[in-house]
């Protein structure tokens, strides 16, 4: 009698076995300009992020690198035979009937292939041009649209599947997670405006000619606030990861930013649910705008920097640690010489301490309060020093960024420059 197979051999790494590319046409065919793997697949293929019932599984995701038509091909070399209710994973059904790609994405291959050659040099991004500025790597434009255009509705409808894969936790725009139904809900369209980033070159093949390639976007929601004055929140935003660390996250979301802090009716720009290498992103682009305010420089605060109220006061005790005499600033450099602190400095240290524990205790009032003196105490100071921690590191990086900072001239701006980090936190009391 044969034995039962061993079913363990027939589980595959989904983020290892999806491989996401950016396809572009050229004279000998299709050629791959970039690809990468997903960070997460949970939310699509289970929370063990495991695919079963094949062995050597490659799915390819395929996309045209302008309007980012995808294609998906799954291939193995051996798959497994039904034994009972053990079924292997149906991709193609998850990912079609799921509603994570659209319809195009199942054509034959060779469709996907001819169409993509034929694609017109003439091809633009939908929406409106909103903004271009100079790269080393040729010339960049950001597009604006409302998700009532159906050209921008498409885009996002090919592209929606990278939040799931590139943001814990991402979930797409009208989804309704306490329905089943997998169709999206996209009633409040009017409400959503997408910034799509791409770069422009000359064609390698023809120098007349330029092609685009998509590199990221963001999605921002706008809601109204009492009183009626409208509330801006970034709700997605994604830089491939081919194109990360070279200052193109900066600039789109300075860009957007810039869009809603200049429209004199916005009450207030938020973020929706930011991961840690985006607050690095975003700290660091904050920090450079309020520097820029003559009011944050002399610490006349009031209403016109339209930064949310926990972002500004994370902003605003970065920059006053920035000012804390050599003595007694934290500093992530253990070979810079330190004065010894007078009691002047221990002071104004001994201040800016006592405003960030304000600002924790207030926050986490309701977790501390169930705890004793003593015990309080000791986690205001151990989330102190985290945030000392943190915030030291978010200065060094932005003053690197500052002594390489360039003019548009073949030169960056401060906020370009910063590559976006990301680093490990411990538990402890919740920095606000």
């Amino acid at each position: 009698m044969a034995g039962l197979p061993n079913l363990e051999e027939w589980y595959q790494d989904a983020n290892e076995a999806l491989n996401i590319s950016l396809v572009a046409p050229s004279k000998s065919g299709l050629k791959t300009i970039a690809a990468f793997n997903p960070k997460f697949t949970y939310s699509i293929f289970g929370d063990d992020e495991k695919i079963f019932g094949y062995k050597d599984l490659k799915i390819h995701l395929r996309y045209r690198a302008n309007d980012m038509r995808p294609h998906l091909r799954v291939a193995y070399s051996k798959k497994f035979k039904p034994v009972g209710e053990q079924e292997p994973t149906d991709i193609v059904e998850i990912l079609e009937e799921g509603g994570h790609l659209p319809k195009v994405a199942f054509v034959k291959g060779s469709d996907f292939d001819s169409s993509s050659q034929q694609l017109g040099d003439n091809w633009s991004p939908p929406g409106t041009l909103h903004d271009t500025f100079e790269g080393p790597d040729g010339q960049y434009e950001i597009w604006k649209g409302s998700l009532v255009d159906p050209a921008v509705r498409q885009l996002n409808s090919r592209i929606q599947i990278l939040v799931r894969l590139l943001i814990e936790g991402g979930t797409y725009i009208g989804y309704d997670p306490e329905s089943d139904s997998t169709e999206l809900d996209l009633s409040e369209a009017d409400r959503w405006t997408l910034f799509f980033l791409y770069r422009k070159q000359k064609s390698a093949d023809d120098a007349e000619k330029s092609s685009y390639t998509f590199m990221g976007y963001a999605t921002v929601y706008r809601f109204f606030y009492f009183p009626p004055l409208p509330t801006t929140r970034l709700s997605q935003f994604i830089i491939l990861p081919p194109f990360q660390g070279k200052g193109s996250g900066a600039r789109l979301y300075n860009t957007v930013f810039k869009y809603y802090h200049d429209h004199p009716q916005t009450h207030e720009f938020t973020v929706e649910n930011p991961n840690e290498a985006f607050d690095d992103l975003r700290d660091s682009c904050d920090l450079a705008f309020l520097r820029s305010m003559p009011e944050f420089r002399e610490l006349r605060l009031d209403t016109k920097a339209k930064i949310a109220p926990r972002q500004f006061y994370r902003v605003l005790e970065m920059h006053l640690m920035s000012q804390l005499p050599k003595s007694v600033r934290p500093t992530m450099s253990l070979d810079d010489y330190v004065p010894s602190p007078t009691a002047a400095d221990k002071h104004k240290e001994k201040l800016w301490q006592l405003i960030v524990k304000q600002r924790l205790y207030r926050h986490n009032k309701e977790v501390l309060s169930q705890i004793d003196v003593g015990e309080r105490i000791d986690k205001l100071s151990e989330t102190l020093g985290s945030v000392e921690l943190e915030y030291a590191r978010i200065l060094a990086a932005h003053d690197r960024a500052m002594k390489h900072s360039t003019s548009s001239n073949g030169k960056r701006k401060p906020s370009e420059a910063l590559a976006e980090a990301t680093s490990s936190k411990k538990a402890r009391v919740e920095d606000a």
